[in-house]
């Protein structure tokens, strides 16, 4: 029964002190030079629904059930989705918009886990007819969730989806 107490006390300890060391905070950002003037590529992109066209995760589940409450392209707007174990339920909600600058949205997930973070669309002038676009998000991590990070490369598999979904979005709006 002692043996048991002391590994028991050592797990327990080791959870904590990983607890302490891994980060709280993550984020995750991929850019990508698209040509397209960025008045036309920022209005693309301000519409959630556009974002069925070029996001990686709408081809991880094509089949994913998605409602919409408020108008697409504006503060309020909601996209909801319930799909596959690769996409996993949530929802997803305009919360700022800085005309031909940024749009922010609130991610709710529900399933395979709870967490929230806040999701970032960005445009930077190149020129007359080069936009850059940044796609990312930030979010916390709380304790014990926060000790994933440790072992799961967060960066580079979210990471990768944003790379993937921005070719995507570079190739749908230079055909135009």
């Amino acid at each position: 029964m002692t043996i048991f107490l002391y590994v028991l006390a050592a797990i327990v300890l080791l959870i904590v002190v990983l607890g302490l060391i891994a980060p709280n905070n993550y984020q995750v950002r991929r850019s990508i030079i698209i040509h397209r003037p960025l008045p036309e590529t920022f209005q693309y992109l301000k519409s959630i629904k556009n974002q069925d066209n070029w996001s990686p995760w709408k081809k991880k589940d094509p089949n994913m059930r998605q409602t919409f409450e408020g108008t697409d392209g504006e503060i309020g707007f909601v996209s909801k989705w319930k799909g596959n174990k690769d996409v996993g339920e949530g929802e997803q909600e305009i919360i700022a918009i800085v005309e031909n600058e940024s749009i922010d949205t609130e991610l709710r997930f529900f399933k395979p886990w709870k967490s929230q973070s806040i999701g970032h669309l960005l445009v930077d002038k190149v020129d007359e007819n080069q936009t850059m676009v940044t796609w990312g998000f930030s979010g916390r991590n709380p304790f014990p969730l926060n000790i994933m990070i440790l072992f799961v490369n967060f960066e580079k598999a979210v990471g990768k989806d944003f790379e993937e979904g921005l070719e995507s979005l570079k190739e749908l709006l230079e055909r135009k």
